[in-house]
């Protein structure tokens, strides 16, 4: 019965090695990477510069989340890994509306992305076709103001997207 015990202990001894580990510390970047080049991020959606500000993001979520030297710009450097994205869709769905003014309220922004993360020999480090993003947000003024330039809505949603676009690239979950 002890001899049982110990065998059932010993074969269970490899499960241990299961996967998990600590946020930000999993990665699928190689060592040989010390640096990652984010050139600005295409777009074919008709949001002036949004491409500018989830570029931006991405840029701040790297450089606080990995030991890498981040350059903003596409400014190729050899043997540099290099981030290229496109943003392929930017959708804002009313979901709530103010009874009295008839605005929307609140919407979902639904953010459909490609991504590739190539190493500096052009070896494909992570590639996602249709990165999905997707979060509701608050809003008290019409749709319009909503997605202006600069507007503070986009900001958020820019961080909010690179933290998961960053999240799903560096975690091994």
């Amino acid at each position: 019965m002890r001899l049982v015990s110990v065998l059932s202990c010993l074969l269970m001894f490899p499960l241990l090695g299961c996967g998990y580990h600590t946020a930000g510390t999993a990665t699928h970047l190689p060592p040989s990477v010390t640096t990652i080049d984010v050139p600005i991020f295409q777009t074919n959606v008709t949001n002036y510069h949004t491409e500018v500000a989830f570029t931006k993001a991405v840029v701040e979520q790297l450089t606080s989340r990995t030991r890498d030297r981040v350059i903003e710009g596409g400014t190729h450097h050899p043997g540099a890994a290099t981030l290229n994205g496109t943003i392929l869709t930017e959708v804002y769905t009313p979901l709530t509306y103010n009874s009295q003014t008839g605005q929307s309220s609140s919407y979902l922004v639904t953010v459909t992305a490609s991504v590739l993360l190539t190493d500096g020999a052009g070896k494909e480090l992570y590639k996602n076709d249709h990165f999905l993003f997707r979060s509701q947000y608050q809003e008290t003024a019409d749709l319009t103001s909503f997605i202006q330039e600069d507007g503070p809505a986009v900001h958020r949603m820019a961080h909010d997207f690179a933290q998961s676009l960053v999240s799903d690239m560096m975690e091994s979950f």
